[in-house]
């Protein structure tokens, strides 16, 4: 029966007999508003977009909806999506033999053309799997026949995507916009041609930021280490560079509306992308380079349009950093007076501490949310220096205090532990911070005054000037956190913490290399999945999988990297150079700081990675030196 061939009609038939035996029915049936539906026969190109976790997650997710939008705009293609389906629906469409099937046409996602998978974090891997696994689609593309669809992923994770490069046929790096339709165009002029899957791929792979893992041979020294990692085709790039946009496209008109409570009930806009400020551990600031950003009157007709094709009354305005935008106390008031008769909410979910002005404070009041955030991640000058994120103590009790006096009665601080050369008396300094904030609190609100304090471990992650460096070993992790309990156990704050043993396995997969993809399956098939749930989360099965392939988690977590280690992404550029990189390395370990690159340019390589991008682009603003001065 895990063969039988499973019409649309039948999987509809299915969920009427099945969908009151599951919690939130709803995300299993599609029909939401705004979804848009074609007919399967009058289409020449199907693609599934599928995000590797629960729909409550996966339907707010902005950069599919992105791509939802751009390819049903295309008259030749059909864009479907499909989620993981949580434990209780997975359990019985196991028992009864049926596929995992796109929400719109419930069509099997074995009868696609392109499966392309969200990845955004490392922790999704096993849902893949388990996603490709419920589709009857074979988990290696080795093993995979010449009518099995094309399976392609995007996003974050994808700048070290060697862990998962058994089992994804192309990877997308950068931005996806505009390179997702020269895909399916050059899919459909391949397959007009009757073409194999093998020279499909090898055109995917002269496309701008398309990597086709297949197509390259890793070869390792003695030690473990990476010697090189070659194409095994001939003309094949040696380095694949990410795709990137000059200026972000246009948003989609119609956001789907869900069936169901979701993550983010809202309409989200991305105001800018990229971020200039250098954070030493933060991934997303370097592989989004440069800082594009997106006209007022842009976003204005964003919001209206998306006002009037879903009611929703919030507005999420996003970035990496909100309050970076240049224009940011312009775009409020323009909000505000455009939509004052809206009664909306608007929330600018990622603001700087220095960026921050009471301006801004007073313009957000009426519509503020219950708390706000703020994420210093460091407490004293010198962990600050090393991170690259200068911001003093007088400067975040002065905001604080305006904040509980502006009526905010709770914030959330984030912290983060395990940077490198940290200290207890580091660690130390958090929890005296955090106390000085509260009583800034005190002063204002009395006992209303509230303080949640979220301090997460850190992790290195590739393609950041941390990429050399290793996590705490585990014994130390929980001294550090038992130190901040100790000292943090005081009426009004609540602290959380995050568990040692998913930081040791984000780490594990962050910076792995081939080696894993043996080690990710083992662990699926003893039941690893939903590993971002803690819940679910089993670190037991992950250490049974490292020992029957014979890898030690160490080699990847607490080793330091020597200097001039050839890393398992190194044929994968963000534009970025690997010098820059190493040049803030070493500026960290001499405690020096570096400013922001709005206010002096330090080359870090874009303009020598993307000089065909330099094209003419009124209204939008590069806000990069390296690219606008030369």
């Amino acid at each position: 029966m895990k063969n039988k061939k499973w019409s649309p009609n039948e999987i509809s038939r299915f969920l009427e007999l099945n969908l009151l035996k599951v919690q939130k029915p709803g995300r299993y049936i599609g029909g939401e508003l705004n979804q848009v539906t074609k007919k399967w026969a009058d289409i020449a190109t199907k693609v599934v977009l599928a995000f590797p976790d629960i729909y409550d997650l996966g339907l707010p997710n902005l950069g599919l909806m992105i791509l939802y939008d751009i390819l049903n705009k295309l008259d030749t293609v059909l864009a479907e999506r499909v989620y993981a389906p949580w434990t209780d629906m997975e359990k019985i469409m196991r028992q009864e033999n049926v596929p995992l099937y796109a929400l719109e046409s419930k069509t099997p996602l074995s009868n696609f053309d392109i499966v392309a998978f969200t990845m955004p974090y490392e922790s999704i891997y096993t849902n893949i799997l388990n996603m490709l696994d419920l589709s009857n689609i074979p988990l290696r593309s080795s093993q995979r026949r010449e009518d099995a669809p094309i399976i392609i992923a995007g996003g974050h994770a994808t700048f070290n995507p060697e862990p998962m490069a058994d089992f994804i046929d192309a990877f997308v790096l950068g931005d996806g916009e505009i390179i997702v339709e020269d895909i399916v165009a050059t899919y459909e002029t391949a397959k007009q041609k009757g073409e194999s899957k093998i020279e499909v791929l090898k055109k995917f792979a002269a496309l701008p930021g398309v990597y086709v893992p297949a197509f390259y041979d890793v070869k390792y020294h003695l030690d473990g280490t990476i010697d090189s990692v070659i194409p095994n085709q001939p003309g094949i790039p040696k380095t694949i560079k990410k795709h990137m946009v000059p200026y972000l496209p246009p948003a989609p008109e119609k956001p789907l509306v869900p069936n169901i409570d979701v993550v983010h009930n809202r309409i989200s806009v991305e105001i800018m992308r990229g971020c200039t400020r250098g954070c030493r551990f933060c991934q997303a600031g370097f592989i989004n380079r440069p800082v594009r950003e997106r006209p007022i009157s842009e976003i204005l007709n964003i919001i209206e349009t998306s006002l009037d094709n879903t009611g929703y009354e919030e507005i999420s305005l996003l970035s990496l950093s909100s309050s970076d935008y240049s224009q940011i106390g312009e775009l409020i008031d323009a909000v505000k007076d455009k939509f004052k008769n809206k009664n909306l909410t608007i929330s600018l979910p990622s603001l700087r501490i220095e960026s921050f002005s009471i301006d801004l404070m007073e313009k957000l009041k009426n519509s503020r949310p219950g708390g706000f955030t703020l994420a210093p991640e460091a407490a004293t000058d010198r962990m600050r220096n090393i991170i690259n994120k200068p911001i003093s103590e007088e400067l975040l009790l002065q905001t604080v205090s305006q904040i509980y006096q502006h009526g905010w009665a709770t914030i959330k601080l984030y912290f983060m532990i395990g940077h490198p050369s940290e200290t207890m008396e580091d660690v130390l300094a958090i929890a005296a911070l955090c106390k000085k904030v509260l009583g800034e609190g005190m002063k204002v609100l009395g006992k209303r005054s509230k303080l949640n304090v979220g301090v997460s471990t850190f992790i290195p992650k590739p393609l950041t000037p941390f990429q050399w460096v290793p996590i705490d070993h585990e014994k130390k992790m929980r001294e550090k956190q038992k130190l901040l309990r100790e000292n943090l156990s005081v009426k009004g704050i609540k602290l959380s913490l995050n568990s040692p043993k998913e930081t040791i396995f984000e780490s594990l997969l962050s910076r792995g290399d081939r080696k894993l993809c043996n080690v990710i399956e083992n662990a699926w098939k003893n039941g690893a999945k939903f590993d971002a749930w803690r819940e679910h989360f089993n670190f037991e099965i992950w250490q049974n999988a490292l020992s029957h392939e014979q890898i030690e988690k160490d080699f990847y977590t607490v080793r330091l990297r020597e200097i001039d280690e050839h890393f398992a992404w190194d044929h994968l550029s963000s534009g970025v150079t690997k010098r820059f990189l190493q040049t803030e390395y070493e500026r960290s370990m001499n405690n020096e700081l570096r400013k922001d690159c709005r206010e002096e340019c330090f080359y870090c390589g874009i303009l020598q990675n993307y000089k065909a991008l330099r094209i003419e682009n009124p209204g939008n603003q590069w806000n990069c030196p390296e690219i606008t001065s030369n």
